[in-house]
């Protein structure tokens, strides 16, 4: 991520997810800007008053030390005195402004100090401000003139006591300290936006997560209710149906019809019990043993005790010894087969064909005629297929669906079956 200029404070996150200090009052103006954009925009917080209140009364403070120090100095013409003590007095009052203009209130203090030993301090706080606001590209030039004019400064006045040279390192030395003091103010800000911004990008990555987490539960939960209860809902429809279209059937069928029907409601109430089970499970584990490949064929009788024509083409040698999650996967394809053939094409002849040895892979097929006519009277949502091919695409296999060249609609997935 980008450092960003301080001295604008630039927002840079989501108010929704942002946390505010514990004290905002001991924080900067600007930073407390960008750490809490939810507070009104202010130029100054109560820690910038305080601290601007104190550097005023340290400013004029020393004017006074420093004017009696100029005004006592015989080798000053009487305009000279003046005028260093009337820039001091000024100078004070200019720092109120070095948090709305540092750059403009450090380009005036430069010349300023140039002639003036009394806006000694005020020009060193300039310095310091402009160091700590702006980057180093125009703080930089800044404090090289303002460490330009120190030995012009005391050429033209120099210090009786001490050597000229000593004078202008020190001078040079506490010019160079305190631009490096604002520098390091300005890098430790900038510390905090980067790592708060973290903060926040971390909290909102991770709320993204829960809710991409929430949506494939619900994907999975609506894929599974689809799965177990469509089957079982298309038998009911399909025997309501054929009670409807004969209702002056003998009793004893119309008895035999009822008992299917209420048989296949208790099956579709104790799968959904299963199913809502094994949702709530923490570990994933279902709480009964999931159909397997071992299961297909009482799946098949149980379409065909309903009026479906199935024909079944096995030639996998060992219906068990195909993995439980293969198994589980093929079950699901053929019963979305069954279950959209007895949707859209009643009556036809539904082909079901497996394939496959350990090593090289199992091969699902579920073949009907495509329907001709009236459409289907049991509606759909069109999203079985669609959970299909991502329960095929997850477990490293391949489905695909359509109408073949012979013009049957066909459902073929391949599954890996490690050896």
């Amino acid at each position: 991520m980008p450092i960003v200029p301080i001295g604008s404070y630039p927002l840079l996150m989501s108010a929704a997810t942002r946390v505010g200090p514990d004290i905002p009052s001991l924080l900067p103006g600007g930073l407390l800007q960008t750490v809490d954009a939810e507070r009104p925009a202010r130029r100054r917080s109560t820690r910038d008053w305080v601290v601007d209140s104190i550097i005023f009364v340290v400013a004029v403070v020393t004017v006074g030390l420093f004017s009696a120090s100029v005004w006592n100095d015989d080798s000053l013409s009487s305009t000279a005195r003046w005028l260093d003590i009337a820039l001091g007095a000024a100078s004070p009052f200019l720092l109120w402004f070095r948090r709305r203009w540092p750059v403009a209130t450090a380009l005036i203090m430069v010349p300023v100090g140039g002639v003036s030993l009394t806006a000694a301090t005020a020009g060193l706080v300039t310095l310091f401000t402009v160091a700590v606001h702006r980057r180093i590209g125009i703080s930089g030039p800044i404090a090289l003139l303002s460490a330009a004019t120190t030995p012009i400064f005391l050429a033209w006045r120099p210090d009786p006591d001490l050597p000229y040279w000593l004078v202008t390192a020190f001078a040079v030395l506490t010019t160079v300290a305190v631009f490096a003091w604002g520098m390091f103010v300005r890098a430790r800000r900038q510390l905090v936006v980067s790592l708060h911004d973290r903060a926040v990008r971390a909290e909102s990555e991770q709320q993204l997560r829960v809710s991409q987490a929430q949506h494939l539960e619900r994907a999975r939960i609506a894929r599974e209710m689809h799965d177990v209860l469509a089957h079982r809902i298309s038998l009911l429809s399909l025997h309501a149906g054929a009670l409807e279209i004969r209702p002056d059937a003998p009793s004893e069928e119309i008895a035999r019809a009822a008992s299917v029907i209420r048989a296949s409601a208790h099956q579709a109430l104790q799968d959904l019990r299963e199913v809502i089970g094994v949702l709530r499970e923490e570990d994933g584990e279902p709480i009964r043993p999931q159909p397997t490949l071992a299961d297909v064929p009482a799946l098949i009788e149980e379409s065909r005790g309903a009026g479906m024509k199935v024909r079944v083409d096995c030639r996998v040698d060992d219906l068990d010894a195909v993995p439980a999650a293969v198994g589980r996967n093929a079950y699901r394809i053929v019963q979305e087969g069954l279950t959209n053939a007895r949707k859209h094409a009643a009556g036809v002849l539904v082909d079901i064909h497996f394939e496959g040895t350990a090593g090289s892979g199992l091969t699902v097929s579920v073949r009907n005629p495509a329907p001709v006519g009236a459409a289907a009277t049991i509606p759909g949502t069109g999203t079985g297929i669609v959970g299909l091919v991502e329960r095929a695409g997850l477990a490293g296999g391949r489905l695909t669906h359509g109408r073949t060249d012979t013009g049957d609609f066909e459902l073929r997935a391949w599954l890996p079956w490690p050896a």
